[in-house]
C-alpha cells in the first residue's frame, strides 16, 4: 500500500471512530417547508386521486394539491389515505450500529415498512415524534421505505381529540423524517432536573451497561467550557442511571434572562468514549404555591401570554425554524413572556427558540373538548414528555383543552418528567389554578375579591376579526394586577389560521369565523391590537398622559419586570417636527438625547429625567423610547407639544374679497378659495366648487345618530366675517355657525347636547367613498381605534392609501376605515381635489367612513356602531366586543357613552382647500 493510500485509509478510520461517538443523522425528507425532498406519492381521494406521482416531503398533502379540505367542525370529513415511497442507501458499517427511523409528525395513522416488512405497530396521533428500530430490516445499499398515512384515524379517541378540534384537519408526513444512527452500546435519552439553586440531576436511559462501562455527566457553558468536573458512575447491568452534582450560583433561566448550559453525557469503556450526547438545559425551578401564585426561581411571575397554532398559509402545519424565530420575536416585540401551545405540541425548533430567546411555554397534549382513550393517550403523553422534557421554556403540561381531559393520564406526566412540572386543565379549575376561558369583566372582579384559587385564564380576550385582544385589555390587565392570586393570562390567539386553498385558486380560507382570531394575519400582518398589547404589557410602564406647560422633564415610570432592574435598560428621547397638512414627507427629527436609566428594582416606581434643550416647546412632539438589556425596543411613547389652536394660528391673514349669492333655496358663499353651497331648507352644506372643479362634501353637519329638525337658518355679516347659522332640535339640539373670511380656511363652530346613552357623539358629513384615494393626518396613528382600544398608537404625521379591509377577511393593514384618535388635521386625497380639515379641540376623533361588517360574523359584537355619515368629527366613539361577549361585558372602558344632562359639547373644525 502506498504511503498516500495508507494516509487516506487511516483518515477514514479516524473519522469513523470520531463520528461513532456522536449520533449521526441522515435526513430522508427535507428539513422544513423551504427545504424538501421529492418522494413517490399516491392519494386515494380528492384532488389528483388515484395516480402515482410525486410530492414534496415534509408537507401537508392538501397544500401540495392532493386530497380534500376539512375544518374540524365539519360533520362529515374526507377519509383519503396517502401512500409514500422513498429509496435510501445504508452503508455496510451500519450493521454495527443501532439505526432508528424517526418521524417528527405524521397526520394521522402511519404504517411504516422497510423493504416490505413492518417497522412496528401503526402509530396513531398526528402531533408527536415516534420512532422504530429498523437495524435488522436494512439491506446493504438500497432500501425501500413505504409509509401508508390515513388522514382519519382508525381510533375513535384520536379522531375525537385531534380531528374534530377547532382547527384545520390536514393529512400527510408534514414534519421531517430522518435516520438516527448510534453505537450498539448507547444512550437512548436523558431527562434533566436542574434547579435554580444549582442542584443538577440527569436521568440517563441506556442499553444495559456491564461493569466495564462507566457513564458520566458534565455541566458546561454553551460554548463548551466545563463548569464542573464530570461525575461518573459505573455500569451495573441496568439501563437507567441517575447522576447528580451541584453547581454554585448558576445563572438561572427565565423569560427575561434565558441563560442556558449544556450537559455532556458519555458512556466510556476504560478511556475510550463509546457514545456521547450533548443536551442543552437551564437551571430553573417551577412552583405552584396554593392560594398565592406561580413562582419561577422563587419569583412570583405574571404571565403575559398568547395561544399559538402551528400554521402557515401555503404549507399548513409544515413550518421552519425561520418561522419559529419570527413568531417568537413578534411575541417578544409585544412584550409577551409566555406562549401556550394550542392545541398540540409544536415543532421542536419552536421550543428551541423559546429556550434561547426566552418565553415560558405551556406544552399541550391534544384534546379539544374530547380526550384520547387511555391506551393511546398513555403512549402520546410519553412521546410528548420524552421529547420536550429538557426544554427550560416548558413550565407546565396541559392535559388536553376545554373538557378534553383524560384524567387517568394526569399522573403520567411525572413518570417521564423528573422536574414534576405542574399539570393544568385549560378551561377548568384544577391543581389549585382557575384557568376559566373567556371570563367577562365581572367574573374577573369577583375572582379578585373572593376567590382563593390562582387565577390564570388560558384563553381570554378572544380576537375574532378586530374585536377583543387589545380592546378591553387595559381594564382587564389593571384588574388582573390587583388580583392577589393573579398569574396573568393567555390571549386568544396569535395569528389568523388561514390556508391558501389549492382547490379554490389560491383563496385564503379561514373557515368563516372559526379561524380569523389573531393579533396577526396569516402571514403575520400586524393588526392594531399588536401595538395596544405592546404598550399595555410593556415592562417599562409610562403613565404620563399629557405634557403641559408645567412639564419639568420628569416622566413617571414603573418597572413591571419580574427579574430585571431598569438600570439594565436603555432610554432615549426625540423632538419631532411634522410636515404641513396634506404633505407626505417624512417627519424631521430636531434633536435627540439619552436618558440616564433609573435604578428601579422590579415592581417599583420612579421617574425618567429628561434633559431637554432650550426651546423644546417649539417642537411638534416628544417621543421617549426604551430598549431592554438585549437591545430590543420595549416601548415608544409620544406626546404632542402643541395644541390644535397652536396649529390653526399659523393660518395666513385674510386677503381678497367675499361674494354671496342667495337663491330661492340655495345660499352660495365664495371666499376666494371656493364656493360653498347651502340648502336653506335643511341648513346643510350641499357641495363646494373651486376653479379646479367640484368637491363632493355635503350632507352636514348633522348630529351623529340623533335625529334633529331644522328650527332656524340665517346668514349675514358680523365682526368675524360672513356667517351661516343654523339650529336643530330633537333629543337635545345641534347649533352650527360657519364663518367665512376671504382667502383663509372656513371655520365651523358647533355645539350640541342630548341626554341619555349613545354609541358615539359628534357631527358628520357625506363624501363619496369611491372618490377617496388616501388620507394623510396629524394625530394618533397609524391604526384606527375603538373606545376600549386607545393604547398603542403614536402621535405623529401619517399617510395611508385607501383600502376596504375587513379585519380577518382581508389583510391590508392598517385598515383605512374607522375611528382615528386625537386628530389635529386630516387631508382626504381624492379623485376630485384634496380637502383638509383642522380640528379645534384636543382629543377629537375622526370618523373615516364605515367599515363593512365581516361576512362570517354571527353577531354584532365585533361590528361596532358607526354614524351614518362618511366623515365625522366626534367627541365620543363606540367600543368593540369579542366573539363571545358584547362590549358592555368587557369593563369600564367598554361601556357606551352617557350624557346625564344637557350641558353642551362644543367644537370647531376648519376646512381648507388647495
Amino acid at each position: 500500500m502506498s504511503a498516500r493510500l495508507l494516509l487516506l485509509f487511516t483518515g477514514i478510520l479516524c473519522l469513523q471512530t470520531a463520528t461513532a461517538q456522536e449520533n449521526q443523522y441522515q435526513y430522508l425528507s427535507g428539513t422544513d417547508k423551504d427545504h424538501t425532498v421529492t418522494w413517490d406519492f399516491y392519494c386515494s381521494g380528492g384532488q389528483r386521486k388515484g395516480q402515482w406521482t410525486t410530492i414534496a416531503v415534509p408537507s401537508n398533502w392538501e397544500q401540495q394539491g392532493f386530497g380534500s379540505y376539512n375544518y374540524g367542525h365539519d360533520k362529515v370529513k374526507t377519509d383519503e389515505y396517502g401512500l409514500y415511497r422513498y429509496r435510501f442507501t445504508a452503508p455496510e458499517n451500519w450493521r454495527e450500529r443501532r439505526v432508528d427511523i424517526v418521524f417528527e409528525g405524521v397526520m394521522t395513522d402511519a404504517e411504516v415498512k422497510i423493504n416490505g416488512k413492518l417497522a412496528g405497530p401503526v402509530h396513531q396521533g398526528g402531533f408527536y415524534r415516534f420512532r422504530y428500530d429498523i437495524s435488522k430490516l436494512l439491506h446493504n445499499g438500497s432500501n425501500l421505505l413505504e409509509v401508508k398515512v390515513n388522514k382519519m384515524s382508525a381510533n375513535a379517541g384520536v379522531n375525537n381529540a385531534e380531528r374534530n378540534g377547532d382547527f384545520w384537519v390536514l393529512g400527510g408526513i408534514y414534519r421531517p423524517v430522518f435516520l438516527e444512527v448510534k453505537p450498539l452500546v448507547h444512550i437512548d435519552r436523558v431527562a434533566i432536573d436542574a434547579t435554580a439553586k444549582g442542584q443538577f440531576t440527569v436521568h440517563a436511559y441506556t442499553t444495559a451497561l456491564s461493569g466495564e462501562y462507566t457513564i458520566s455527566a458534565q455541566v458546561q457553558t454553551m460554548a463548551g467550557k466545563a463548569v464542573k468536573e464530570a461525575v461518573a458512575v459505573p455500569g451495573n447491568n441496568t439501563n437507567a442511571y441517575t447522576i447528580t452534582q451541584s453547581v454554585d450560583h448558576p445563572a438561572t433561566w427565565s423569560a427575561e434572562a434565558p441563560n442556558r448550559y449544556q450537559a455532556v453525557i458519555e458512556i466510556k469503556k476504560g478511556n475510550q468514549t463509546i457514545h456521547r450526547i450533548t443536551q442543552p438545559f437551564g437551571f430553573r425551578t417551577i412552583e405552584i404555591r396554593p392560594h398565592d401564585g406561580i413562582y419561577v426561581n422563587d419569583v412570583k411571575v405574571i404571565f403575559k401570554g398568547v395561544n399559538r397554532h402551528s400554521a402557515w398559509p401555503e404549507t399548513g402545519r409544515t413550518l421552519s425554524k425561520a418561522i419559529s424565530i419570527q413568531d417568537v420575536n413578534l411575541m417578544k416585540d409585544m412584550n409577551m413572556n409566555a406562549v401556550r401551545m394550542s392545541h398540540y405540541p409544536p415543532d421542536v425548533h419552536f421550543l428551541d427558540v423559546c429556550d434561547s430567546l426566552g418565553l415560558f411555554v405551556l406544552d399541550e397534549l391534544t384534546g379539544w373538548q374530547a380526550a384520547y382513550d387511555t391506551i393511546v393517550g398513555r403512549k402520546l403523553v410519553k412521546e410528548l414528555v420524552e421529547r420536550d422534557v429538557n426544554h427550560p421554556s416548558v413550565i407546565a403540561w396541559d392535559n388536553g383543552n376545554e373538557g378534553g381531559f383524560n384524567r387517568t393520564l394526569d399522573g403520567d406526566y411525572a413518570k417521564y418528567d423528573p422536574q414534576k412540572r405542574p399539570v393544568l386543565h385549560p378551561w377548568e379549575r384544577y391543581n389549585g389554578v382557575d384557568t376559566k376561558h373567556y371570563p367577562d369583566f365581572n367574573y374577573l372582579v369577583n375572582a379578585s375579591l373572593y376567590d382563593q384559587d390562582i387565577y390564570l385564564p388560558t384563553e381570554f380576550m378572544h380576537g375574532l376579526y378586530d374585536g377583543g385582544m387589545g380592546a378591553g385589555l387595559a381594564d382587564f390587565w389593571q384588574r388582573m394586577l390587583l388580583h392577589p392570586r393573579g398569574a396573568g393570562g393567555f390571549l386568544w390567539a396569535f395569528a389568523d389560521e388561514g390556508l391558501v386553498r389549492t382547490d379554490k385558486n389560491g383563496l385564503m380560507d379561514t373557515d368563516g369565523n372559526h379561524a380569523p382570531d389573531g393579533i396577526l394575519g396569516p402571514h403575520r400582518e400586524k393588526e392594531g391590537s399588536f401595538y395596544t398589547i405592546r404598550e399595555i404589557w410593556s415592562p417599562v410602564h409610562i403613565t404620563l398622559s399629557a405634557i403641559t406647560t408645567s412639564f419639568n422633564g420628569l416622566v413617571p415610570v414603573e418597572n413591571r419586570y419580574d427579574y430585571t432592574s431598569l438600570a439594565q435598560c436603555r432610554f432615549g428621547w426625540q423632538l419631532l417636527r411634522f410636515p404641513s397638512a396634506g404633505r407626505k414627507e417624512k417627519t424631521d427629527t430636531l434633536a435627540t438625547g439619552t436618558i440616564n436609566p433609573p435604578d428601579l428594582a422590579p415592581h417599583t416606581k420612579g421617574f425618567l429625567s429628561l434633559q431637554l434643550p432650550a426651546g423644546w416647546q417649539e417642537a411638534d412632539a416628544l417621543q421617549v423610547t426604551a430598549w431592554d438589556h438585549h437591545g430590543r425596543e420595549i416601548i415608544t411613547r409620544s406626546w404632542p407639544l402643541q395644541s390644535p389652536a397652536d396649529v390653526v394660528r399659523q393660518f395666513s391673514a385674510p386677503v381678497g374679497k367675499m361674494n354671496v349669492v342667495s337663491g330661492n333655496d340655495t345660499l352660495a358663499v365664495d371666499n376666494g378659495k371656493g364656493v360653498y353651497y347651502f340648502s336653506r331648507t335643511s341648513g346643510l352644506l350641499l357641495q363646494i366648487l373651486t376653479p379646479k372643479g367640484k368637491i363632493s362634501l355635503s350632507g352636514g353637519p348633522v348630529l351623529a345618530g340623533i335625529p334633529q329638525q331644522l328650527k332656524e337658518f340665517r346668514s349675514g355679516a358680523d365682526s368675524s366675517g360672513f356667517f351661516v347659522w343654523a339650529r336643530y332640535e330633537g333629543n337635545g339640539f345641534l347649533q352650527v355657525k360657519w364663518t367665512f373670511q376671504p382667502g383663509v380656511p372656513v371655520k365651523l363652530d358647533y355645539s350640541y347636547s342630548f341626554k341619555g346613552e349613545a354609541a358615539f357623539s359628534g357631527i358628520t358629513f357625506r363624501y363619496p367613498e369611491e372618490k377617496v384615494t388616501g388620507l394623510s393626518w396629524q394625530g394618533d396613528g397609524p391604526y384606527r381605534v375603538w373606545k376600549n382600544r386607545l393604547h398603542g398608537n403614536l402621535f405623529g404625521s401619517w399617510y395611508k392609501a385607501y383600502n376596504n379591509t375587513v379585519t380577518g377577511e382581508s389583510w391590508v393593514y392598517p385598515e383605512f376605515k374607522g375611528y382615528h384618535a386625537n386628530v389635529y388635521q386630516a387631508t382626504f386625497h381624492t379623485t376630485e381635489q384634496p380637502v383638509t380639515f383642522y380640528t379645534g379641540n384636543a382629543g377629537t376623533f375622526l370618523q373615516v367612513f364605515r367599515p363593512q361588517a365581516p361576512k362570517g360574523a354571527s353577531n354584532n359584537n365585533t361590528h361596532p356602531a358607526f354614524p351614518e355619515g362618511d366623515i365625522g368629527f366626534l367627541s365620543a366613539i363606540a367600543p368593540i366586543g369579542t366573539k363571545f361577549q358584547n362590549a358592555a361585558q368587557m369593563g369600564p372602558e367598554s361601556q357606551n357613552n352617557l350624557m346625564l344632562n344637557y350641558t353642551p359639547v362644543k367644537g370647531t373644525v376648519w376646512i381648507d382647500l388647495p
